[in-house]
């Protein structure tokens, strides 16, 4: 007896059989194999996720060269999460599932998204070394970076937009990728100027407390020793 899969994914099709037969005893020898396209499919997802983990270590390493700090990049990498919302919601709308093409798309994200981030992070930097308040900077910063960040954004999603509306043969394949990285695109260009300044000032203020208490307990120990 042969089958084949309509209008299904493989994924929930064996999610199904293993529901059927959770309560079906084998007889004595015998067991239940999944194989051939659905184990093909495991490994595949495996290794993709090897490669998002080490894509998400190199993307903060080189930014960590590029500020010098480790902070920095850790506001920056709250870009990922906010893509990840995109990309969630963007495959339910369009009734996909997180397939292999959907997951390079994800894996291309880490790269993508985080330069928003980055334009905001490094701007406002600048306007603090400047002597701009925080607050001043966060506002100001967001405010003149916008444009830039819809630049780079529309741009990509553009891109894309022809690997969605095409018809094509083999086209079925591509379009999770590109439905992926269009929905974490907009998702993270709308959330950026809200969440990560939020982000950047907690951070900020969470320094400043550690930066005093560390002083206040050197200068005790200071005076203690001079006593």
């Amino acid at each position: 007896m042969t089958a084949n899969v309509v209008d299904r994914d493989i994924g929930s099709i064996v999610k199904d059989i293993k529901k059927e037969l959770a309560d079906y005893s084998l007889p004595t020898g015998y067991f239940i194999e999944y194989g051939g396209s659905y184990k093909q499919m495991e490994d595949s997802f495996k290794t993709l996720s090897g490669a998002l983990i080490l894509a998400i270590l190199l993307v903060y390493m080189i930014m960590a060269s590029q500020f010098e700090s480790l902070v920095y990049p850790f506001i920056v990498m709250f870009e990922i999460p906010l893509a990840f919302i995109g990309v969630g919601l963007a495959l339910f709308i369009t009734g996909q599932t997180l397939s292999l093409s959907s997951f390079m798309g994800i894996i291309m994200l880490v790269g993508i998204v985080v330069n928003n981030a980055i334009v905001l992070i490094d701007y406002v930097n600048q306007l603090r070394k400047k002597g701009v308040d925080m607050f001043r900077a966060l506002i100001e910063g967001g405010v003149t970076r916008l444009r830039p960040i819809l630049i780079t954004s529309l741009t990509t999603i553009f891109g894309m937009l022809p690997m969605v509306l095409t018809r094509q043969e083999g086209s079925e394949m591509m379009r999770p990728m590109a439905i992926a990285v269009i929905g974490g695109l907009l998702a993270s260009t709308v959330l950026t100027l809200v969440v990560i300044p939020v982000i950047y000032s907690i951070v900020e203020n969470i320094s400043r407390q550690i930066i005093i208490k560390t002083n206040s307990i050197l200068i005790k120990n200071r005076d203690e020793n001079n006593r």
